[in-house]
């Protein structure tokens, strides 16, 4: 039985595209929420879209408590009010930091926000010291996710210090048919991976378009 997967924060942008795919590939989700009520109607919504496996909309707290390995869809400004609650059930657990830091200027569009920690990751390893943290997902684009009609063709890049944590990532990434993972090393080179995600946003701001990434020669 594949490892059931909580989406914290999982009514977003992200959220709801990463449970279609991965429902799709045989995987149990649950979607997070802080409210049970705009879960339980997301979960709805993105079940009727095609899902294969069951889709659960619940809190937060009870996706951290039940999920056997947590992804974090939330905004980053609402990563350090909201993980400390957390720390309890989410401890021992993958958890994949999927934030972006960024901030959208009128003028200049999407600008990297600095993180004292050094990147969304790393403030993630230090709110939850408990649990192994990987960072990834950031570059994949949530409107392809959204639309089974689309195939995918992009790299899920993941980072982090924990090899045991990054290969569970890996395997839960792999279902999504189109996608290949690529090992982006350490924890700290998260603040690469973020702003790589604010570059492709200025491009999709400029391109009309959404882009992802495919490195080449691996």
């Amino acid at each position: 039985m594949p490892q059931t997967v909580a989406l914290i924060g999982g009514t977003g942008r992200l959220g709801p595209g990463l449970a279609l795919r991965l429902s799709r590939g045989g995987v149990p989700v649950l979607i997070g929420s802080r409210d049970l009520e705009r879960a339980l109607d997301v979960a709805e919504r993105v079940t009727a879209l095609g899902a294969e496996t069951k889709i659960r909309g619940v809190t937060n707290a009870e996706a951290a408590a039940l999920g056997q390995l947590a992804i974090l869809t939330v905004p980053y400004e609402a990563q350090a009010p909201l993980l400390p609650a957390l720390a309890t059930p989410l401890a021992g657990k993958v958890v994949v930091s999927t934030t972006v830091p960024v901030r959208f200027d009128p003028a200049l569009g999407p600008v990297a926000v600095e993180v004292d920690e050094g990147s969304a990751a790393e403030q993630v390893a230090a709110l939850l010291p408990g649990s192994r943290i990987v960072g990834g997902f950031h570059t994949v684009s949530s409107a392809h996710l959204s639309r089974l009609d689309r195939e995918l063709d992009e790299d899920v890049l993941l980072c982090g210090d924990d090899d045991g944590a990054k290969e569970e990532v890996r395997r839960i990434a792999t279902v999504i048919p189109g996608v290949r993972v690529v090992d982006a090393g350490r924890l700290g080179n998260a603040t690469h991976l973020e702003q790589l995600t604010v570059l492709l946003l200025s491009i999709n701001r400029l391109s009309r378009r959404s882009v992802g990434v495919r490195l080449t020669g691996l």
